[in-house]
């Protein structure tokens, strides 16, 4: 991973500082569901304004299309942040222009202003050189924060870095040092966990990472794919036939590089999939075949256990079975509270990220047991895949 500047590089005081942050929240019925994306940007905001910056937040929410929408406007998001902050926080109604100006003209040092939903223009995603400007020229200085958003090309997440002197986050610089730990260059063995319901959306990934990995440990809808090719019975398990040679060719090609491919030695079958439903545990050859599997068993789940307290890395993408329906979410929560476990011993460093691995994580109780969640869904999931995002090469490259 190349150098990048971060806040140590710079004097923000007495600096108008254009902080680009995911306040990209659940929101329901006006209230914020989950508020870790705004935990996790407070310690650059806070040190921001506790130097004596001026700080302008530019945050997306939601998918407006390039026009203002009102259920999509960053306000109701700005009270909440005020709170978390534990100061006030003004207000603009648009991100650019007279409005973003005045607003951060009656500013003091230390002040923070949100400005409004930068995808209300179209030239936001266009990443449009004109807008660029425009939104440059409110500031002195940019901070990159959201890493989940770096694999998007947008002004602001990557115009404004060859605009304005650019600088990691404190958020940023945290994600990547963790991410650089975990594949880049990190403490052998490593293993990899990867679920999720289809092999087809994650080809990439998979393949990027058998030669990366000592352990590639696949859960979820995906091991049904596996296990098919293998020539396993998986019933009215989801599942790509489709997708059997392709699956038999990442097996032949995790042999040729020495990577092990972990697929599940039991599973727990089921005739309906709802809370509550009967299930039993049954050898992965041996689905009924008017039933469908639905999370790994406990054999497969003690395995794992083993497995992982014989690695020093852990990198996680995607829950093992249906996790939100209990009692499909054993394997998943029993596996995510041992590598818990082994990291708060300090033998496993664990990394995680992607939406419903976070959910998995949370539901198991272990997201601040992990060395690190990240808030990030389809960069983490493009950084995995061994890609370029483009908000991080622009914080290298200025």
């Amino acid at each position: 991973m190349a150098k990048f500047r971060t806040l140590d590089d710079v004097d923000v005081a007495g600096k108008t500082v254009l902080t680009r942050v995911d306040l990209n929240v659940p929101m329901k019925d006006g209230r914020i569901t989950d508020d870790l994306r705004i935990s996790r940007i407070l310690p650059t905001l806070h040190e921001l304004s506790r130097k004596g910056a001026k700080v302008v937040v530019l945050s997306h929410f939601g998918r407006p299309d390039g026009k203002p929408v009102p259920e999509m406007s960053l306000k109701p998001v700005a009270a909440a942040l005020a709170t978390a902050l534990g100061s006030p926080i003004a207000f603009a109604e648009d991100c650019i222009g007279d409005v973003a100006k005045a607003a951060i003209d009656k500013l003091k040092p230390g002040g923070v202003v949100l400005l409004e939903n930068t995808r209300f223009h179209a030239a936001e995603e266009k990443n449009d050189s004109a807008f660029a400007k425009s939104m440059a020229a409110l500031g002195d200085i940019y901070v990159n924060d959201a890493f989940s958003c770096a694999h998007r090309a947008h002004v602001s997440t990557e115009a404004l870095a060859h605009l304005l002197p650019a600088y990691a986050g404190r958020n940023m610089e945290v994600e990547l040092k963790h991410l650089e730990a975990a594949l880049e260059s990190p403490e052998k063995p490593v293993a990899a966990v990867i679920g999720g319901a289809k092999v087809s959306t994650k080809l990439e990934l998979l393949g990027n990472l058998l030669s990366k990995v000592d352990k590639l440990i696949i859960g979820g809808g995906m091991a049904n794919t596996f296990l098919f090719a293998q020539g396993r019975e998986v019933g009215k398990s989801l599942c790509e036939k489709n997708m059997a040679d392709t699956a038999r060719d990442i097996l032949r090609e995790a042999v040729a590089r020495g990577c092990a491919v972990v697929l599940p030695d039991d599973v727990v079958v089921a005739r309906e999939f709802k809370p509550g439903a009967a299930s039993k545990v049954v050898p992965t050859d041996r689905c009924p075949p008017d039933q469908m599997i639905l999370d790994i068993g406990p054999v497969a789940a003690a395995r794992l256990g083993t497995l992982l307290a014989d690695c020093k890395t852990l990198v996680w993408n995607g829950p093992l079975g249906a996790f939100e329906t209990p009692p499909f979410d054993a394997g998943t929560v029993t596996v995510a509270r041992t590598a818990a476990a082994l990291t708060a011993a300090g033998r496993l460093l664990s990394v995680a990220g992607g939406g419903d691995t976070v959910a998995a994580l949370r539901h198991a109780g272990v997201v601040e047991e992990f060395s690190y969640v990240s808030t990030a869904g389809g960069a983490f999931l493009e950084w995995m895949e061994g890609k370029e995002l483009p908000g991080v090469a622009a914080l290298n490259g200025h």
